[in-house]
């Protein structure tokens, strides 16, 4: 990886929740790249293997821990691990999250002759998996782990929102409402963390292709299914984005020198899609 520029983290320690997926594995090479030590935080060994054979091979330092982030004794164990092996947690990056198609409509607009699930088919227990794992999901990790930044200079909290927030796509009513309450809740930490020197920001991607919507966006074959040229199409930039574009708004969030008087904040990195009114 190129790192689109370098801040020093050398001496910090980051946790990285979700951090074997697709966008979370680079954020998470790319804080082990500026000299963190990073402890990466997922459900799957093999995929957690992975990413932190990646990162060590190429010199980094870190971790892997599977572990349920909604399970807070498991986490506050993988916490005095952390603290065994390296000391206390300076960056927290929740990336943790996801969708749950039980809680989505078939259809973009409602139809009674319309055979695919609708509004009045969505499972109300999948609702609320599904804010569990996009919002509790964050607050957990962040009652574990923000304990050790209290009064601790430099230490940030970054959480990955969606564009969704902003703008709720059709579909995936849960999904944007989940997100919608992440982004509210990043502005509330960063109230309430702020006069014990915790900053606490949120990055929100567009669309960028994941294990997550693959199979939303791509056909058997690859090709780019209807959905996915409507979302380039009201796209300015014209394509999906890629993960280390990610990477740059990540570094000047966790970085004190860069960023230090910035709080509260939804930094959206979706080619325009939230800008766009479509005419």
């Amino acid at each position: 990886m190129n790192l689109p520029f370098q801040i020093d983290l050398e001496g910090k320690i980051a946790v990285v929740t979700g951090g074997s997926g697709v966008l979370g594995s680079v954020l998470s090479e790319a804080l082990a790249k500026c000299g963190a030590k990073v402890a990466i935080l997922a459900r799957t060994q093999e995929k957690i293997d992975k990413v932190v054979e990646r990162i060590t091979s190429t010199g980094g330092e870190c971790r892997g821990y599977s572990v349920d982030v909604l399970d807070k004794e498991a986490l506050m164990e993988v916490r005095e691990d952390i603290h065994e092996q390296w000391g206390t947690v300076d960056l927290l990056l929740n990336g943790a999250g996801g969708n749950h198609p039980k809680a989505t409509t078939g259809q973009e607009y409602f139809s009674p002759d319309n055979e695919e699930q609708s509004f009045f088919d969505i499972d109300p227990h999948a609702v609320d998996e599904l804010f569990k794992l996009n919002f509790s999901g964050t607050l957990i990790p962040t009652q574990v782990f923000a304990e050790d930044m209290v009064d601790k200079h430099g230490a940030s909290i970054i959480n990955i929102s969606s564009m969704n927030a902003l703008r709720p796509l059709t579909k995936i009513p849960a999904y944007s409402g989940a997100k919608a309450a992440v982004s509210n809740f990043t502005q509330w930490l960063s109230v309430y963390f702020s006069k014990v020197g915790i900053r606490v920001n949120a990055i929100a991607p567009g669309f960028f292709l994941t294990e997550q919507n693959r199979g939303l966006l791509l056909d058997q074959e690859g090709e780019y299914k209807e959905r996915a040229n409507k979302i380039i199409g009201q796209t300015p930039m014209s394509r999906l984005g890629k993960a280390e574009e990610l990477v740059g708004t990540l570094l000047w969030l966790a970085d004190e020198k860069s960023s230090g008087f910035v709080n509260g904040i939804l930094v959206p990195v979706d080619g325009g899609f939230s800008a766009y009114s479509g005419v």
